[in-house]
């Protein structure tokens, strides 16, 4: 088994890409066979080597390796350059000065584009000759057999004027060439597969290529957005590198774009940690398991839907079975900050994506932080600084201030008053992070320890008075 992922580096990689890269690297895991990497670059005034590096660093992070390649499609200029001229000389392509207002107004008459075979040669761009009778049938691993029949087909230009190969003749030639057995793409490639076909059929008449199978073709539901649309830029992030930046997890994003157009069998998977089953409702799939269980004929015909609302509720499971120290190591790589891993312990049942860490946990980790206006009003007015001045003589006559010996310190201030816990937590979470929101009360005055604690109760107090 061969297959490739060949993406146009006309761009960043976007999610619909990322997840045909996905698919094509679970298949050839799964069969034990082999990733070609090509780079598809021959669209001249687009595909640069930053699209090119950011198509890499994309695959790379998304930990998604390839056994031959990257592979540059203009490198291959000479060998598409033999091609043609075998087909040339075999009558199976021609050259044409027809111009885009000769083949509408033949079109307009009879329908297929057949109407400027033998022009002069050395002239014009390349045509390939589709038969007159007869059909190309695209037999779809996901979609069933589609027949183009040759009656309504064009002859394609396959090549420019000057020789150099357009995209469905040198994709062809590419794909004979590597022996790739299954091409596994976009729904938007189907109308390309026919040109392809008869393009690797001619290359065997010509004798170019030898009679071996024909790559198995399996064209992908589109994604769509939750509103049923095709997803664009509206509806959120739209590229692997964007996805990365909101600070999500390389190996959620794996599990949940194999989700998106295909579906999971059941089976007897170990449990994993925090007595989770691997594999729960068929979602939760670590990257073995989508390894074990991907195969094409799960795969839908119908639109999948990228939902980033259940991205991230995915990536919130992922983030909480991390080990604090692995969490912790992560959140310095997006942060750029050190010495994280209490503060990541104390965050890691409140946080979705690495991105929420710093909001969250931010000001605990701060020197002055801002207190919020509203916040001070709602919270530190006359009751509330009373219930922080009893807090504060509470904590700092603790014998230990661990989050045990302070949950009781504070248990005792709530009794004491009679109060709703939230009017003794509150003064205390504004207090020392200067918002409503933060970590479990008990952790974060245990992170800031007992010095920087009192001394944010002090600022407070003295702030509020």
């Amino acid at each position: 088994m061969r297959l490739r992922f060949a993406p146009s580096p006309t761009g960043a990689l976007h999610i619909g890409g990322a997840r045909t890269a996905l698919f094509n690297w679970l298949l050839a895991r799964h069969g034990g066979g082999q990733l070609v990497l090509r780079i598809e670059d021959t669209d001249r005034e687009r595909s640069t080597p930053e699209n090119i590096e950011q198509i890499l660093d994309a695959l790379r992070w998304l930990e998604l390796d390839w056994d031959e390649g990257p592979i540059m499609q203009t490198d291959r200029t000479p060998r598409h350059q033999q091609a043609l001229q075998a087909l040339l000389d075999a009558d199976l392509a021609y050259r044409s000065t027809a111009t885009a207002d000769d083949v509408k107004a033949f079109k307009d008459l009879y329908g297929a584009d057949r109407g400027f075979r033998g022009k002069p040669e050395g002239e014009g761009a390349v045509r390939l000759r589709v038969p007159d009778e007869g059909a190309t049938v695209v037999a779809d691993a996901i979609r069933g057999e589609t027949r183009f029949e040759h009656a309504h087909l064009d002859d394609p230009v396959i090549a420019r004027a000057d020789g150099s190969a357009l995209y469905n003749f040198a994709v062809a030639i590419d794909d004979l060439d590597a022996q790739i057995t299954h091409v596994v793409r976009g729904e938007d490639h189907l109308s390309n597969t026919p040109k392809q076909l008869l393009v690797l059929e001619a290359a065997r008449r010509a004798g170019f290529a030898d009679g071996g199978e024909l790559p198995v073709y399996a064209h992908l539901p589109l994604l769509h957005g939750p509103d049923g649309k095709k997803l664009s830029k509206r509806h959120g992030a739209a590229s692997v590198q964007e996805l990365r930046d909101a600070g999500y997890l390389p190996e959620a994003i794996r599990n949940y774009l194999a989700l998106l157009g295909w579906g999971a069998p059941q089976s007897g998977a170990p449990p994993m940690a925090g007595g989770r089953q691997a594999g729960d409702d068929s979602t939760v799939l670590s990257t073995e398991e989508l390894i074990e269980r991907f195969t094409l004929e799960r795969v839908s015909r119908n639109p999948a839907r990228f939902d980033e609302v259940k991205l991230r509720w995915l990536n919130g499971v992922y983030v909480r079975e991390l080990a604090p120290a692995e969490l912790a190591r992560r959140l310095e790589a997006f942060t750029g900050r050190h010495g994280l891993e209490r503060a990541a312990r104390i965050s890691q049942e409140k946080i979705q994506t690495l991105a929420d860490f710093l909001p969250l946990t931010g000001p605990l980790l701060e020197a002055e932080p801002p207190i919020d206006g509203r916040a001070r009003e709602k919270w530190l007015g006359e009751e509330g600084r009373a219930a922080l001045s009893e807090v504060r003589g509470a904590l700092e006559g603790l014998a230990d201030f661990d989050e045990t010996t302070i949950d009781h310190a504070l248990s005792a201030v709530i009794e004491a008053r009679g109060a709703k816990p939230r009017d003794v937590y509150q003064p205390l979470r504004v207090a020392i992070s200067g918002s409503t929101v933060s970590p479990g009360i008990f952790e974060s005055v245990a992170l800031l320890g007992r010095e920087e604690t009192l001394r944010r109760v002090d600022r407070a107090l003295t702030a509020a008075a």
